[in-house]
């Protein structure tokens, strides 16, 4: 087979708006799957119970042989904010826009009808299947993994949306050079990686069936940073880039709940994108204060690192939309569950739900520690949901002041034992 059929691909998919585009072999490193899965045994998936149970399948991508994987570019810079509103609080940027995996489908279902007209099997995936993307994309020399656990790319910076096409039916021979590769396009030019494992937290499954042999355990408590980070094993210049972290540790100093281990993975339970996406329920006392003002998800890791600083705000297939960088804390308190899935239908915000995002703004008001945002707490304190009222009660103890204790004692009488204790252990707080 000649070189047409994988580099024809690689370019339909950077004309389609990619920025990075690159092939691996399907074939899943017995290592890769023995790592992953002591990271599951080790309970830092946290609350992500669906992760277990996809791990036969992240392990054997059979029948297909290849995977092309994409990089996209979400390094968007910031618009203008909107006036109106309370508009307190950070968003990840890759939320910035409506929901990327409806962005990119179109985009793979043309690369996949390309493969189909071309006599090949191919399934595409935005990080909703089982698919282990940043150590196939590794491997696919778009990036290698950095010290913060993510794929970093020396031309487009740590802000990558990764996808995948896997591909049955073709063979080494159509494939020039070393196995991994592939052309590794990014705007037309190499960029590299490593090809050790990286950890993804994603997936689209929203009914997750607990595995009680993977029940994790309490999250640590918090530690200062990793004062030096062990170098990974040094990867085969045949099939990966260098290491480009040199001594650099930014990432793992700049975390604020150092989440970041010393094996480059995370630990969920104390990352600030987990407990303010994915986390169900009150976040733990010790952990508020260090979510400091983000509201849903958490960039640090990726701006600190000094490739992101280098490449810039390069994203240029999306237009971040300005009610989603600043959003109006407002309409989490004010509207039903029914209401806000509809109007935020389509976003990244749908899946921390409306209570999600009314506590996370609880958390934000509270850290700001600012008084003008108690009347909006003192809705929060009505909250249907009791998690929410437990974060107000939380919020009036960080701002403090006489009203703030008034409106402390008015909760007093909620029917929640959880909501009454967190009241009581506030007012403690508040006298001493």
């Amino acid at each position: 087979m000649s070189t047409f059929l994988p580099s024809q691909l690689e370019q339909i998919a950077l004309e389609s708006g990619f920025d990075g585009a690159g092939w691996a072999t399907a074939e899943i490193p017995q290592k890769a799957v023995d790592d992953y899965e002591l990271w599951l045994q080790q309970g830092r998936h946290a609350g992500m119970d669906y992760l277990p149970r996809q791990l036969e399948r992240k392990s054997n991508l059979s029948p297909f042989t290849h995977v092309l994987v994409l990089g996209i570019s979400h390094a968007f810079a910031a618009p203008e904010k909107p006036s109106g509103g309370t508009r307190v609080g950070r968003v990840a940027k890759y939320a910035w826009t409506p929901d990327y995996h409806g962005q990119l489908s179109p985009r793979l279902e043309r690369i996949v009808a390309a493969a189909q007209k071309l006599g090949l099997k191919a399934k595409a995936y935005v990080d909703h299947g089982p698919v282990l993307e940043r150590m196939l994309a590794a491997r696919a020399f778009l990036g290698w993994r950095a010290k913060s656990g993510m794929l970093v790319s020396q031309k487009l910076g740590a802000f990558l949306t990764l996808a995948v096409v896997l591909v049955e039916g073709l063979d080494e021979e159509g494939f020039s050079g070393e196995q991994g590769s592939g052309g590794a396009g990014v705007r037309g030019s190499r960029s590299a990686g490593e090809s050790t494992l990286a950890l993804d937290f994603s997936s689209s499954e929203t009914s997750p069936v607990r595995l009680l042999s993977f029940s994790p355990p309490p999250p640590p408590p918090l530690s200062p940073p990793l004062s030096t980070v062990p170098a990974p094993s040094t990867p085969s210049k045949k099939n990966a880039h260098p290491d480009r972290c040199g001594t650099c540790t930014r990432c793992v100093s700049s975390c604020p709940t150092n989440a970041i281990q010393n094996d480059r993975t995370l630990d969920a339970r104390v990352c600030i994108s987990y407990l303010t996406i994915e986390h169900r329920g009150p976040v733990a006392l010790e952990l508020r204060p260090h979510i400091g003002n983000w509201l849903f998800g958490c960039d640090v890791c990726l701006e600190v690192c000094p490739w992101s600083v280098k490449a810039g705000d390069i994203a240029q297939n999306w237009q971040p939309d300005p009610e989603l960088v600043y959003p109006d804390l407002e309409p989490f308190f004010t509207l039903s569950s029914r209401q806000f899935e509809r109007l935020y239908a389509g976003t990244a915000f749908s899946r921390a739900r409306r209570k999600g995002m009314a506590r996370n703004a609880c958390t934000v008001l509270g850290n700001s520690r600012d008084e003008q945002h108690l009347g909006l707490l003192e809705r929060a304190a009505q909250d249907e949901a009791w998690e929410v009222r437990e974060a107000a009660a939380w919020a009036f103890s960080r701002v403090g002041g006489k009203r703030a204790l008034n409106l402390l004692e008015r909760m007093l009488s909620d029917a929640n034992e959880r909501v009454q204790g967190r009241v009581t252990w506030a007012l403690e707080l508040e006298n001493g």
